[in-house]
């Protein structure tokens, strides 16, 4: 069955009384997509977050009158211009096309691979690691610079039979392929209930939900653990930053990201409290800071 689309771009604050506006006029659905490259990773607690500017699209039946809904929806929100409205007749293909030509498979490192659940891995694929997302849970699927830098931080690092933290763990991706990797435990944190249950779906489609363990951050296990990823925003980083060292067993890896370039000097600062062998590896605007936890005499020093 085929339908229209209606697609305009606005900002945050007004998209919650242009989506009810939208599903009073009959829409059948309502999406809210990133129109400027606005990452969102770790909300603090009770936020919703959405993006500063907004692609909202929303679908009606085909037989809907576009100039009616023009004419109402610029009544009901008087602000919005009919030219910032745009209109496309959607069939079913395109759904499933779109998601394909958007997200297709993707190596980080020298081992590790992101494939699509719709797109099966070659049959010899000698010593490759393939993680599969399936894309209606990804909350983070490697296609974003911050991701990508923690997956090649995971693919050039010894995981086997280790035990590792990922906070703010989104979708599962850092956690899997840490698994896929070798790790004999992830236990993944995150705020959003959602996230923690695409980390369990996506666990249970690659054959590692045995070995993750999901909490919200008031239920986290204490440490030690052997290494520690967290790919979330440069202030809770810097807040968190004694917890993380706390959670840490002397001289184990780390890597923090979700870091725009010029707020890494403060968290190196910050970090260097308690960790050594700082080091920092950009891709376009963002920033990986990877490290080592420090001995207990060498942090009291």
């Amino acid at each position: 069955m085929p339908w229209i689309e209606l697609s305009l771009t606005i900002h945050a604050n007004d998209q919650e009384r242009i989506e009810l506006a939208l599903e009073d006029l009959g829409a059948l659905s309502v999406t809210l997509l990133d129109a400027e490259d606005h990452p969102i990773f770790e909300p603090a607690p009770g936020e919703t977050p959405v993006w500063p500017t907004i692609k909202l699209a929303a679908l009606f039946d085909i037989a809907v009158d576009r100039a009616g809904l023009v004419h109402a929806l610029t009544d009901l929100v008087p602000e919005i211009a009919p030219d910032q409205l745009d209109f496309r007749d959607v069939a079913d293909a395109d759904w499933v096309r779109a998601w394909m030509d958007t997200f297709q498979p993707m190596q980080f490192g020298r081992r590790l691979w992101i494939y699509p659940w719709n797109i099966d891995p070659p049959e010899d694929s000698g010593d490759t690691i393939v993680v599969r997302l399936d894309p209606g849970l990804a909350f983070g699927t490697g296609t974003h610079p911050t991701t990508a830098l923690c997956l090649e931080w995971l693919d050039g690092i010894e995981l086997r039979g280790k035990r590792l933290l990922d906070y703010g763990c989104g979708s599962g991706v850092l956690a899997l392929a840490a698994l896929k990797l070798g790790a004999a435990e992830v236990v993944g944190v995150d705020l959003d209930p959602q996230a923690l249950e695409a980390s369990r779906d996506n666990a249970q489609r690659n054959g590692v939900a045995d070995a993750l363990r999901l909490f919200l951050p008031r239920d986290c296990p204490d440490g030690p653990y052997d290494l520690l990823v967290a790919n979330i925003l440069a202030g809770p980083l810097a807040q968190l930053a004694p917890l993380f060292a706390d959670a840490c067993k002397p001289g184990a890896p780390f890597a923090l990201s979700g870091i725009l370039a010029g707020q890494h000097e403060e968290l190196l600062e910050r970090y260097g409290e308690w960790f050594d062998d700082l080091g920092i590896a950009q891709r376009e605007d963002w920033v990986r800071i990877s490290g080592r936890r420090k001995s207990v005499d060498s942090a009291e020093k």
